[in-house]
């Protein structure tokens, strides 16, 4: 038990810190409108880390792979619905982002591991 919640929050650990990271770097505010290149530079970068999260929560836990890859998607996807209803007003696309785009590619980041863990096997 205590491995699979280690590994679901190191996972999206990845996600969030590499997300603050961006954000710091670039100087930008991810609550605010922002161009087109952007935007979808951002959400590309996202969906790729957003990935690794589930890949490493699967590869953590060692067991229910895509569960676990399927719990770290749920909290990106938590995450995105309540900064969305919370925010009213502001720019959406990173909330939406998180919430339809980042969260099944971690769902695709643990089905991957899920995919090598079993080509391994046979």
């Amino acid at each position: 038990m205590l491995r699979s919640v280690i590994a679901v929050i190191a996972g999206y650990l990845v996600f969030a810190a590499s997300a603050a990271a961006l954000f710091k770097i670039s100087g930008r505010d991810p609550h605010a409108p922002a161009s087109l290149t952007f935007m979808g530079l951002s959400v590309l970068y996202g969906m790729f880390f957003a990935a690794v999260s589930g890949y490493i929560a699967a590869r953590l836990a060692g067991r229910w792979e895509f569960e676990h890859s399927l719990a770290v998607a749920a909290v990106i996807a938590a995450g995105g619905a309540a900064s969305l209803l919370a925010s009213p007003g502001q720019a959406l696309w990173t909330h939406l982002g998180a919430l339809l785009i980042m969260a099944p590619m971690a769902m695709a980041g643990g089905y991957l591991r899920q995919r090598q863990a079993g080509s391994a096997k046979g």
